[in-house]
């Protein structure tokens, strides 16, 4: 089995359900397991910044899947809940990312693992943490922390649990 980490954000509304939708579907598919999933956390958007709050979380799985066929299943479930590719980093009712692969360090014409941008991002790396704390990221070898450290603490203050609710209390 091969265990990965998937990213998953959404900023159209209803958000919330665009995560638990996609997250569904990743269960009731027969060649992966969820194995964990970190909370969900409200971010600012980044690179175009005229859009809505986004919702993001990370996902463990253990598959059988090669990263390609996991990249093609991630994208039917993007295009099932309504995905549309217009505007670069724009609003979205899903984007789901393969950010780890086992420990793969290698770059194609579809797929870049690990994720190019992950160690940049304070949305990814602090539900990334939250399951997977003492991971180690190829080519560098750095854990989770290191970068999350690196990180400017306006990035890092950025990145709100959420509830059911809304907000969480810091």
């Amino acid at each position: 089995m091969n265990r990965v980490y998937l990213a998953s954000g959404s900023n159209i509304e209803p958000r919330e359900d665009y995560l638990k939708s996609a997250l569904n579907l990743l269960e009731n598919d027969s060649r992966l397991t969820v194995t964990k999933t970190s909370s969900i956390y409200q971010t600012a958007p980044v690179g175009y910044t005229e859009q809505d709050d986004f919702l993001n979380m990370v996902m463990e799985i253990e598959t059988s899947l090669t990263s390609i066929a996991l990249l093609d299943l991630c994208q039917h479930i993007e295009k099932q809940l309504n995905r549309k590719r217009g505007i670069r980093f724009g609003p979205r009712t899903l984007d789901l990312d393969i950010l780890v692969y086992n420990q793969e360090n290698r770059q194609t014409e579809r797929l870049t693992l690990p994720h190019p941008r992950m160690h940049e991002r304070a949305f990814v790396l602090i539900p990334l943490s939250e399951i997977a704390s003492d991971l180690a990221l190829p080519p560098k070898g750095k854990r989770i922390s290191e970068y999350i450290e690196a990180l400017p603490e306006s990035d890092i203050k950025g990145v709100t649990r959420w509830t059911e609710k809304g907000l969480a209390e810091e």
